[in-house]
């Protein structure tokens, strides 16, 4: 009698191959693939137009005292109110003075609030937002402050602050701090409270970890990722704030030239010199855009 075994027996009966344990060398970790999708967002498409209009503007700015042909201050004489020419590519004002030169040094003015300000603010916005919303009494405190900056429109909160610190450049940047500091506080207390539910944050304080080293090694790490669609977000509204501020005369103090107060100055003398707003315009308009770019290519990579 034959004692072979049916093939599909044979088969059942062959030892099965033991499970992976752990992640494997061509395994990508979540992070990596996260971070690896942010890049990619911002090297392609419309990231990469908003990055280049981004830097562009940039190193205007950086490099304007090298790039422009006069001081921001001096009086030319006998170039009043002239037109666009090759001696002054954007012109004069009415006090002689060369609009490029002004502009480049206006850029340096308008790049010092959005990129030290509006970090500033999601900073400061960013950590009341995470302390406070551990404990309950805290954070009905903080809600209550971010309610009561939340309730003012922006310019009304930029008039009450300058009747108090005065004009100028330090005042539009305390302005830009007051305005996002609730707008990150809320971000970040949305994102801890729904990540502090979290498996593994439970786990941690299974084992005994304190609140502090929970906010500091889980919480924290994983808040911070939407933030960086907000500050892209947050500094294109700080080049309108600025612009609006100065445009009311409550921003940089002249002489001192900004984007801002040189759109006041082509508005004023439209009549005059219709040119005169085109350079501080366009370099407005390269600023936000880039800025807006980037923030809805790095929107879009979350969402993948």
């Amino acid at each position: 009698m034959s004692t072979s075994l049916d093939p599909t027996l044979t088969d059942l009966a062959e030892p099965l191959s033991p499970l992976p344990e752990g992640p494997q060398p061509g395994d990508v970790p979540a992070g990596g693939v996260r971070r690896r999708g942010l890049r990619h967002a911002l090297l392609h498409g419309r990231g990469l137009v908003g990055l280049v209009l981004v830097a562009a503007v940039v190193l205007l700015g950086v490099f304007g005292p090298l790039l422009a042909p006069y001081s921001p201050t001096q009086q030319i004489k006998g170039a009043n109110l002239l037109g666009p020419s090759a001696a002054h590519w954007l012109g004069t004002d009415e006090v002689n003075r060369d609009v490029l030169s002004r502009t480049l040094y206006g850029i340096r003015a308008d790049l010092l609030v959005v990129f030290a300000a509006v970090p500033l603010g999601a900073v400061v916005g960013a950590l009341a937002g995470l302390v406070t919303s551990w404990w309950s009494w805290t954070d009905v405190v903080a809600q209550r402050v971010f309610d009561l900056l939340l309730a003012f429109p922006t310019l009304i909160l930029g008039i009450l602050l300058t009747a108090f610190l005065g004009p100028g450049l330090l005042t539009v940047g305390a302005i830009i701090v007051a305005v996002e500091l609730p707008v990150f506080g809320r971000l970040v207390r949305t994102s801890v409270r729904s990540i502090r539910e979290m498996p593994f944050v439970e786990a941690s304080q299974v084992v005994g970890a304190g609140p502090w080293w929970v906010l500091r090694r889980h919480v924290l790490p994983n808040s911070l990722e939407p933030l960086t669609v907000q500050i892209a977000v947050s500094m294109s509204v700080a080049v309108f704030v600025e612009g609006a501020m100065s445009f009311l005369g409550l921003g940089i103090r002249p002489p001192s030239p900004s984007l801002g107060s040189l759109i006041k100055d082509g508005v004023r003398l439209m009549y005059d010199a219709p040119f005169f707003a085109v350079g501080p315009l366009a370099i407005v308009v390269a600023l936000v855009l880039g800025l807006l770019l980037i923030s809805q290519s790095l929107a879009e990579a979350r969402r993948a």
